[in-house]
């Protein structure tokens, strides 16, 4: 008996369709696993950790709150308080990332000019290239210094947003108030976002400037001086009408009771974050005194990280400095050629214990390129 086959046609498979704009977009990779137990100089993270206050408010959290949705309004009004800003003038995110996102989404549409100072904090692009923008990149100099005069220029064709991270991610550079007043008196068509996520190693902000400058957005972040990168808390603050803006676009629960409840009590305990501050700055001059002192060059910073520049040899020191439990970050990408490292500063006795280390690193490859046969 001819047993009949019958070829069964399988269905076609319906495509669903993303964005044209992220077609192009390569999966950003995981971050590295198992940082815990190394030396954690590449992620700007306070080596300082969290005030006790933060933990003894996370103990305190009943089951009732943890089940609850988070209530913001209280937890806004005492963030704005300690910020000198009122609750319309602020919004909290889940971390500066998270703020980004929230500008981007409220002021960049397809074809606006969004123009950068790079290098600087990547997200700003990353956003920006997500929603289809015209990115206007200008560039540093050598000496990392900022491009003022091509920033003023460049403000005169009313780009839609300039994002100015100061200090600056990953130079460590600082413009100073004068110089940042020239740059919002140019920018009259422009939201400028001033990222202070290192506020409090530069003590330089304009804050107070959001009562009377609708087109000038500050993003605080509590991920650095006061050490909860972890739980992902961030501000937003910009004159009302503005954060009006932000407020409508804005989900409902941005931010974790757990994130709420350690912001307030981190918040409480300045003299723990003044202490965190002072310990990673002196630790900060003890890092840029040995690079020095081992012909490193690096550049003046005012943030809780160093630029530092260690040429063609870069990623096989930072791999050596890896297998030692010492993490650093490669910044190849950023000024365009391998060598280029952001060394996050520690504690004095943990910037010690990385030149030790680094300096043995280096010793040891200097054997090695003398033992290597000349041709």
């Amino acid at each position: 008996m001819k047993i009949l086959s019958h070829s069964r046609k399988k269905p076609m498979k319906k495509r669903i369709s993303p964005r044209k704009a992220l077609e192009n977009f390569s999966e950003r990779p995981a971050m590295l696993e198992g940082r815990r137990d190394k030396l954690r100089l590449d992620m700007n993270e306070s080596m300082m950790g969290c005030s006790p206050r933060v933990r003894a408010a996370l103990r305190r959290l009943s089951t009732e709150e943890i089940s609850m949705y988070p209530e913001r309004e209280h937890a806004t009004a005492k963030i704005a308080r300690f910020f000198g800003t009122s609750p319309k003038e602020t919004v909290l995110t889940a971390g500066i990332d998270d703020a980004l996102r929230l500008i981007a989404d409220v002021f960049i549409e397809r074809r606006r000019k969004v123009l950068l100072a790079e290098p600087t904090f990547p997200m700003y692009r990353f956003h920006a290239e997500q929603r289809e923008a015209l990115i206007h990149s200008l560039h540093c100099d050598e000496d990392m210094r900022f491009p003022l005069d091509a920033v003023l220029h460049a403000l005169q064709q009313a780009p839609a947003i300039f994002f100015l991270a100061n200090p600056n991610n990953p130079t460590g550079t600082l413009l100073r108030k004068g110089e940042l007043e020239r740059i919002l008196t140019a920018a009259e068509r422009t939201l400028v976002v001033v990222d202070e996520a290192y506020f409090e190693f530069s003590g330089v902000t304009v804050l107070p400037w959001i009562v009377r400058r609708e087109n000038l957005v500050v993003t605080r972040t509590l991920s650095k001086a006061t050490g909860l990168a972890g739980l992902r808390i961030g501000c937003i603050f910009a004159h009302e009408a503005t954060a009006k803006l932000f407020k409508r676009a804005q989900g409902p629960f941005p931010v974790g009771v757990a994130s709420l409840v350690a912001a307030e009590a981190a918040l409480r305990d300045s003299a723990f974050t003044r202490q965190a501050v002072e310990e990673i700055t002196r630790g900060r001059e003890i890092l840029q005194r040995g690079l020095e002192a081992m012909y490193v060059r690096s550049f003046p910073s005012a943030a809780n990280f160093v630029l530092a520049d260690f040429g063609p040899r870069g990623p096989e020191i930072i791999r050596s400095l890896e297998r030692r439990g010492i993490l650093i970050r490669d910044q190849s990408a950023s000024p365009g050629r391998p060598g280029f490292v952001r060394i996050t500063a520690g504690t004095p006795s943990q910037m010690r214990r990385f030149l030790r280390e680094l300096e043995r690193v280096l010793y040891r490859l200097k054997r090695a390129s003398r033992a290597l046969p000349s041709e």
